[in-house]
């Protein structure tokens, strides 16, 4: 049986590579590309690939784990299976936990691809090689959660700005800015500013 895929990468010549490779690999048709998030989910929905093949930054608008909970959430989801240059470990652990076949590296060689594609439409999870140890470690040491807006602070932190221009920036209180940071400390078990961007920039949770 033939297999369909949707490509889905912001690059058009990252697409048209993949689509040779997957052509020469037999047996797979490319159902359709796609450049954003929106536009692969509209054309999930419509042409019924049996596999999305989905690139983790999109540029502006939904991400590859946005679109990866947009495609599982359709009435005929396909298996979706996420090619990235992108190997944090936040970002492999959040594509599976929105429901992702599998996580490879674009450095693999081109017959991984192919590979894990038929592994995907099979209902196999597809990982990266060395990745696999890393999945199972953060499932066994979940990376902390923080809150949409403790993540802002995060951010905001990461651009060595100070309590009170951060305040500013998103119209609260210098004290709730404090009390966000030290919730961040706790969460991340740091105790300054310095290491609290080091954690976040080493798990991708900026």
């Amino acid at each position: 049986m033939t297999l369909s895929v949707l490509i889905v990468d912001d690059h058009p010549v990252v697409r048209s590579g993949l689509r040779a490779v997957i052509e020469a690999g037999g047996a797979i048709r490319v159902a359709g590309e796609a450049s954003t998030g929106a536009a692969a989910v509209a054309l999930a929905a419509e042409l019924h690939p049996d596999v999305v093949l989905c690139d983790l930054r999109l540029g502006d608008g939904m991400d590859g784990i946005a679109t990866t909970v947009a495609l599982r959430a359709l009435e005929r989801p396909p298996a979706v299976l996420i090619l990235t240059t992108f190997d944090r470990d936040a970002e492999i652990l959040g594509a599976l936990e929105a429901g992702a076949a599998g996580y490879l590296l674009k450095e693999v060689d081109p017959d991984a691809i192919v590979t894990g594609i038929r592994r995907a439409a099979a209902g196999e999870t597809v990982l990266s090689p060395g990745l696999a140890a890393r999945v199972i470690g953060g499932m066994r040491n979940p990376l902390p959660r923080l809150t949409a807006r403790e993540v802002e602070v995060l951010r905001q932190l990461a651009t060595g700005a100070t309590n009170r221009q951060i305040a500013r920036e998103l119209f609260v209180a210098e004290a709730t800015v404090k009390s966000h940071v030290a919730h961040i400390y706790t969460k991340l078990g740091v105790d300054g500013r310095s290491r609290a961007i080091r954690v976040a920039q080493e798990t991708g949770l900026i």
